[in-house]
């Protein structure tokens, strides 16, 4: 998969990686998709191969906006991404609607990319600038899902994000004072092993939340999607190993302009379908004639 890639500065002055991938008969009105992927997820991530791939088969170009830091290159402040982080995404999809104003402009977030994605359309309500939006496996109620990843194999997936997570921290020590900032001694990080654990000592204070559980309140998207007019598509897999089934929303909970779709299986952004020897990608196809509908 070739990508362009270029750097979105932000107006605080730290920066974005963004990955793009454009058709082959591209023109001035081709319809643009905007990517925003899952915790330590980036370009390799199969679901983002897979999307980029499928939305360029039926004439989209795409965009991946890599969260800060999340290629590899440290970004600059002390401060790094979350769940409810819309704000860097407001201002990169308000630049590409600006550089591509005759194109049709779409959304679709995974994971805590989904989530942030509700959030920040719940927060604009009428003033989208975009025309849809896929969510995939939100995890919509933060607190019920990290209680989660502490039981059963989930613990496992946990314990390799943590372990991600806590590389990235170490290396900010080099370039800043954390102590001062979040009253955390390096030689303490190995002692994170839990989202609580790394939302309270990081997470929340370095991003201005009062602890882990006030970070998880302000950021969960399910309070936010009353208030969404953009139409919206979440897709939901009932066995999703990070979550509860206390996360779907009630009808009542959601807006006329979104749609909830359920699955009884498809995992965490999983949603294969077919045999072993067979297997079928549905939710590549499922994007795209959403997009296209």
């Amino acid at each position: 998969m070739q990508f362009d890639t270029k750097r979105f500065l932000l107006s605080d002055g730290d920066f974005l990686e963004c990955y793009w991938h454009k058709t082959d008969i591209r023109t001035k009105n081709t319809p643009l998709v905007i990517l925003f992927h899952g915790l330590a997820g980036s370009y390799k991530s199969p679901y983002i191969q897979g999307a980029v791939n499928e939305l360029s088969k039926n004439g989209f170009d795409s965009v991946l906006m890599h969260f800060r830091g999340c290629t590899g290159t440290d970004n600059k402040l002390p401060r790094s991404y979350h769940s409810g982080d819309s704000g860097d995404a407001l201002e990169f999809i308000q630049s590409v609607k600006n550089e591509f104003s005759n194109s049709k402009l779409y959304a679709v977030g995974y994971s805590l990319g989904a989530n942030m994605l509700l959030k920040l359309l719940g927060e604009i309500k009428e003033n989208t600038l975009l025309e849809k939006v896929v969510a995939v496996s939100p995890p919509m109620q933060l607190d019920v899902c990290s209680d989660r990843m502490n039981i059963g194999f989930s613990r496992y997936y946990q314990h390799r994000l943590i372990k991600d997570l806590n590389i990235a921290l170490d290396k900010k020590y080099d370039k800043h004072d954390m102590y001062s900032l979040i009253n955390l001694k390096r030689q303490d990080i190995k002692y994170l092993k839990t989202f609580w654990d790394f939302d309270g000592a990081y997470t929340a204070p370095v991003h201005g939340f009062k602890d882990a559980q006030d970070y998880y309140t302000q950021s969960s998207s399910k309070q936010y999607l009353i208030d969404i007019q953009t139409p919206t598509l979440i897709i939901h897999a009932i066995d999703d190993p990070f979550m509860t089934q206390n996360i779907i929303p009630k009808k009542n909970e959601l807006s006329k302009s979104v749609e909830l779709e359920l699955s009884q299986e498809g995992g965490h952004v999983g949603f294969i379908s077919g045999t072993l020897f067979k297997p079928e990608y549905w939710l590549e196809k499922r994007i795209v004639n959403y997009l296209k509908s």
